[in-house]
């Protein structure tokens, strides 16, 4: 049987690749991505550019619905007579949902297709914070059917992003993952913009409960298109016997996951996602307070604007650029490496530079500089994950998503301390930084872009007795 070399980014010298049509021959060998039964479903280039699109306002109107309640807390907070606590409280409380699908949404996703959980949570969480205001208002207790509807919110919106990785990893060509996820990941940053502009606007001419409106209509808009464009009109329904006998790409056992576990580059990606999920998190939450420290006459909306209209364009470039360097056949986990040392290493230059004495438009240049290097990690651990395990990447991403998340408000707790008692911000960038350090060193020494979900033993012990 004529065997050749496969010339690709993520195969090892010694592994081929059968050039003949026999149905056997299809397994091919680890790391001949193109060969293996479930990857036949790939998107064309034009369906693939839709769903970005698709997918990029689906995640911003995520963001949109995400944030509506910190806009609108103040004046709730008035409304309902809470204090500062309980306001903290409802606000918290979608952290704690939040967690607890992750996994699940992504092991979901794996077995009957991130589409269509995707849909189903849109439309959940879209009819949630559509409902909001009504929650409020007819219930004798507003502090306590905020923070279910919070924790609720945290639920629902917790399988998207493991959801996207298990859609791009089953129907994304390797060379075209790094575009679409940085272009999706851009729609955080446009959320945020959007709902800050015209959440604003609208909180000021026609109350909070607009806002809320608004954000799950459009919300619920966007997952019926959805459903009747792109689906067209299939059933998005989960059953339990689709969930027990997913496609041949969902079938691992707790063996194959203890050995995925235990793989080096699937142990760089969790501790390299935990270490700058959680960087990222502490940077967003503490930048607006560092600035009302230390520029207290500086406009809010130059620091709480700029730095996002930086991190789109970032996203965006560092997903062209990802896939260009490897469509020009430069290796896989070499291009992972690069977009990460950016997202973790050029961008802590900048945080350390927020540690000496600056002016205000410095500041603001370094703040930038720092959020849109970060996006770089879209094009780098995020994709990643999908290079090493595609039947799995859904559960993988949402393990090393709640593993940031929870170390995040650890972070941004540890970081509060800190500035209570040394009375200074320099000890806040010197964690962060060094924080990111130590996730991208893991990632240079250990990261790989070969998968490791498959036993290749018994693939080249099924193909030596074709």
């Amino acid at each position: 049987m004529a065997v050749i070399q496969k010339h690709g980014k993520s195969c090892s010298p010694d592994l081929v690749c059968h050039r003949e049509n026999h149905p056997s021959d299809k397994l091919g060998a680890p790391g001949c991505h193109k060969k293996w039964p479930e990857h036949n479903t790939y998107w064309t280039r034009p369906v693939a550019r839709v769903w970005t699109v698709v997918l990029l306002l689906g995640t911003c109107l995520l963001y949109c619905a995400r944030v509506a309640m910190p806009i609108c807390a103040v004046n709730m907070a008035e409304q309902f007579h809470w204090t500062k606590s309980e306001s903290g409280m409802v606000l918290g409380s979608f952290f704690w949902g939040y967690c607890f699908t992750q996994v699940f949404g992504g092991y979901v996703s794996d077995r009957v297709g991130g589409e269509k959980v995707l849909l189903l949570s849109a439309a959940a969480w879209g009819s949630m914070t559509a409902f909001t205001p009504i929650l409020a208002h007819f219930c004798s207790q507003p502090i306590f059917s905020m923070t279910l509807a919070r924790f609720l919110m945290g639920l629902l919106q917790g399988v998207h992003y493991p959801s996207l990785a298990s859609l791009c990893s089953q129907k994304v060509v390797e060379s075209e993952r790094g575009f679409l996820m940085s272009t999706v990941g851009s729609g955080s940053y446009l959320g945020t913009l959007v709902i800050g502009g015209a959440g604003s606007l609208m909180l000021d001419l026609y109350g909070w409960q607009s806002v809320f409106y608004v954000s799950g209509l459009l919300s619920l808009l966007w997952a019926y298109c959805m459903w009747k464009y792109l689906l067209k009109g299939e059933g998005p329904i989960i059953t339990l016997e689709s969930l027990g006998s997913g496609g041949p790409q969902s079938k691992l056992s707790k063996r194959h996951w203890l050995r995925l576990l235990k793989q080096p580059a699937v142990c760089a990606v969790i501790v390299t996602h935990l270490c700058t999920a959680s960087t990222f998190f502490t940077l967003l939450s503490w930048l607006p307070t560092y600035f009302k420290d230390t520029f207290p006459d500086a406009k809010g909306w130059v620091f709480n604007v700029v730095p996002w209209l930086v991190a789109i364009p970032s996203s965006l470039f560092s997903g062209c650029l990802s896939d260009h360097l490897i469509r020009q056949g430069f290796d896989t986990a070499s291009v992972r490496k690069l977009m990460q040392f950016f997202s973790m290493g050029v961008s802590s230059v900048f945080t350390l530079l927020l540690c000496r004495k600056t002016t205000f438009p410095w500041a603001v240049t370094f703040v930038s500089a720092t959020m849109g290097l970060t996006t770089f990690s879209h094009s780098g651990v995020s994709v990643n994950v999908q290079d090493l395990a595609p039947s799995c990447a859904g559960a993988l991403f949402g393990v090393m998503n709640t593993c940031g998340a929870f170390l995040g408000v650890l972070l941004v707790y540890f970081s509060g301390y800190l500035i209570e008692s040394t009375g200074s911000w320099t000890s806040v960038f010197a964690l962060i930084t060094t924080v990111n350090l130590l996730g991208l060193c893991t990632f240079l020494a250990f990261a790989d872009a070969r998968r490791v979900d498959i036993d290749y033993s018994k693939v080249r012990h099924h193909n030596i007795h074709i």
